[in-house]
């Protein structure tokens, strides 16, 4: 027994919850190259740069005789993980736009074979409408949250002006303002009701009460298997910071608010009554105490303030109703998200349901775990989760990279939204079930929301 438990390593609670019978993430971040993409050096870079990033990258689940799940160091066939589709020569650009858009959706919801490590690449060599080439890096989320796998990410890539010189992040930018004594015993109560209001609404969320029917929200059961279709748009961050100037609040509920507000205008597109529906949104947060990211190096440490693995929690944003007095005055949305995360994040809900998940594990096991995650994203309508990208251009070999963006699929939801920033711009990417919502219709919502939200604040 004691040989065969050898080379095992445990696998932490999160990554069996988000690879079971119930739960299945696989995340796929998009490099766009600048210029044809080079791929001569991918089988180089992938074994000397990143397979010795992680173990987990050379590691495949397996299952002793207790019934425990561990990883197992294994070698990695790299002809297996590196793969160049093929599409028909001498194509128009809109084409290949399609064939690519096509692709990403096919191998985001494929499930990754179990019998080797959890992780892509795959190199498109065809130009496409905002990039000479593609490179698609599919991980599945057991190995990591979004800020891990980025972290792995960033290693294989350089600065473009310097590659001596490592890149840079914008900072967190956070306030600390002290109280006295006195000043904080309001708060204190009000965070006590807070918390047991926002815990209770949350648990009754996960498994009681759904969100209505909607035109983002099918309903469906085994929606997650369905396909599914991504498009993006783009907002410069200096206009995002305007409107936080303006707004003295912070870029998360800028973005939150323009988010909330397209999607509210969308659903009374499609369906005039659908303004009166109960609709849900998950942000997903880090838990991590960070300003910026750390070195691979630095999250596998013991102890470290930004530990390798999944570390997030998810508040639950109820979305406002859209009627004629909202439409008249944009700027609610983002107050009005703004009041709401501020409300959560001062309240020990999301604490408590991280304990919630852990007392779950330990009566009942990592499947029921999974199970109730599921049905948190089941019964809400959308999911809304963001990283922070480099400030400089970066480079992947010989590659320049132009833009990057990033898809999660899996999740028993119609709709999701994932966000990172980049050079100066934030890439909203919108993930949604196919043939149910009309992507194209979504961002075009998304984007006015923006407009009029920008514009109100600059009036402001």
């Amino acid at each position: 027994m004691k040989g065969e438990e050898e080379g095992l390593e445990p696998m932490s609670p999160s990554a069996q919850y988000l690879k079971s019978s119930a739960l299945s993430l696989t995340i796929c971040g998009v490099l766009e190259s600048e210029n044809e993409i080079d791929d001569s050096m991918t089988m180089s870079l992938l074994k000397d740069v990143f397979l010795p990033i992680n173990p987990r990258f050379s590691s495949i689940m397996v299952t002793n005789k207790k019934g425990q799940r561990k990883w197992k160091r294994v070698e990695v066939n790299l002809e297996e993980h590196a793969i160049v589709p093929t599409f028909p020569s001498g194509m128009s650009v809109d084409y290949y736009d399609e064939c690519f858009n096509e692709y990403l959706s096919k191998i985001a919801t494929e499930q990754l074979p179990l019998q080797r490590p959890l992780w892509e690449i795959h190199i498109v060599k065809y130009p496409t409408k905002n990039a000479a080439g593609n490179a698609i890096f599919k991980l599945h989320h057991s190995l990591g949250d979004g800020y891990s796998l980025m972290g792995a990410l960033l290693s294989c890539l350089q600065r473009a002006d310097d590659p001596s010189v490592p890149l840079t992040f914008p900072s967190a930018g956070t306030r600390i303002r002290r109280k006295n004594f006195l000043q904080r015993i309001p708060r204190f109560f009000t965070s006590l009701v807070h918390t047991a209001h926002d815990f209770g609404w949350s648990l009754f969320k996960s498994t009681l009460i759904k969100d209505d029917k909607s035109p983002i929200r099918s309903g469906v059961d085994g929606v997650e298997f369905r396909p599914i279709v991504t498009t993006t748009t783009t907002f410069y961050i200096d206009q995002l910071k305007q409107i936080k100037s303006k707004l003295n609040v912070t870029i998360n509920d800028v973005i939150t608010g323009v988010i909330i507000l397209g999607t509210r205008l969308y659903m009374q597109k499609a369906d005039e009554e659908s303004i009166k529906s109960k609709t849900t949104a998950l942000v997903l947060l880090n838990t991590r105490a960070i300003g910026g990211y750390k070195s691979v190096d630095e999250m596998i440490k013991p102890n470290s303030d930004s530990p390798w693995g999944n570390r997030f929690a998810f508040l639950q944003v109820p979305l406002p109703k859209l009627t004629r007095d909202e439409l008249l005055n944009p700027l609610g949305f983002v107050k009005k998200a703004h009041r709401i995360i501020k409300r959560q994040k001062n309240s020990a809900a999301v604490y408590l349901t991280g304990q919630l998940l852990r007392f779950i594990t330990m009566v009942k096991g990592h499947e029921a775990t999974a199970r109730h995650i599921h049905g948190t994203l089941k019964n809400t309508s959308m999911a809304i989760s963001n990283l922070v990208g480099p400030v400089e251009q970066m480079a992947l070999a010989n590659n320049l990279c132009k833009g990057l963006y990033f898809v999660v699929a899996g999740p028993p939801q119609s709709l999701s939204v994932t966000m990172i920033s980049y050079v100066g711009r934030l890439r909203i990417a919108l993930t949604v079930e196919k043939g149910f919502i009309d992507q194209n219709k979504l961002k075009s919502c998304i984007e006015y929301a923006f407009e009029v939200i920008y514009k109100a604040a600059l009036k402001a």
